[in-house]
């Protein structure tokens, strides 16, 4: 049986890797790396070196592959992004049978952990043949966002709420919520909020050696983070990152 290993590796950083993450890297036969073009080079090369130094099995080998594009002409999103599944799945089966065979250890690196907002566990689910899966956990962008400004998720019980990029733009502020962890927003969802007495702590490329972090109240901040963060993705061509948002009670 192929058994396939989900495997957090944080940010990118070396020292983001668990034990348990360099054992799972260790044991693969094959661990596949997906591409997404040269823009984005850099990705596909954390990967590449965080297998160099700890991918050690004799028969170990990498196995590249070009992520396929979003159909973003769909105008639904859940069947845009259910197509796209299928077709990650079906370039991840082909792969497999390749260079593997029916049995032996798969590893994908997975940035942040395989259980918040990642598509990799569905898209193992769909895979047509039987698969073991193995996630081993990772630290979330959230943890690491957390630990660089130095701040608790949380006010004294007070409850967080995740959610994406997208879901704050398209549904505003969430009835009842204190603080929001936002992730997946390429469009800077958070400048569609009414002004109001809003704070941010916002991290991009966390525990990397480029971090850049901005905190403060919204109003005042906005401005920086939006020139940050453009002019960070023309210098490296991509960017990853994500913010706490917390509304002052009334």
């Amino acid at each position: 049986m192929i058994r396939l290993a989900l495997i957090g590796i944080g940010m990118g950083s070396r020292a983001h890797l668990t034990l348990e993450a360099i054992e799972a890297i260790a044991r693969a036969d094959l661990i596949l790396i997906p591409e997404k073009g040269e823009e984005k080079a850099d990705l596909a090369a954390l990967r590449r070196a965080i297998c160099d130094e700890f991918a050690i099995h004799p028969r170990a080998r990498l196995a590249p592959f070009a992520m396929p594009r979003r159909d973003e002409a769909e105008p639904d999103y859940r069947h845009r992004v259910e197509d796209w599944h299928a077709r990650i799945a079906a370039i991840w089966a082909e792969t497999i049978r390749r260079e593997l065979g029916e049995k032996g250890h798969v590893a994908l690196l997975v940035w942040g952990d395989p259980s918040l907002y990642d598509s990799t566990l569905r898209i193992a689910q769909s895979l047509p043949f039987a698969v073991e899966t193995k996630v081993v956990p990772g630290i979330t962008a959230l943890q690491a966002l957390a630990a660089a400004h130095a701040i608790p998720l949380n006010t004294i019980g007070g409850a967080v709420t995740i959610t994406t990029g997208r879901n704050l733009r398209d549904k505003g502020w969430p009835e009842d919520a204190e603080t929001l962890a936002v992730l997946l927003d390429g469009t800077l969802a958070f400048e569609t909020l009414l002004p109001g007495a809003y704070t941010i702590w916002w991290g991009a490329f966390l525990g990397l050696p480029h971090e850049i972090l901005i905190a403060g109240p919204l109003a005042e901040v906005a401005p920086s983070i939006r020139a940050a963060r453009a002019a960070a993705r023309d210098r490296h061509g991509w960017i990853m990152d994500t913010y706490l948002l917390r509304r002052a009670a009334p």
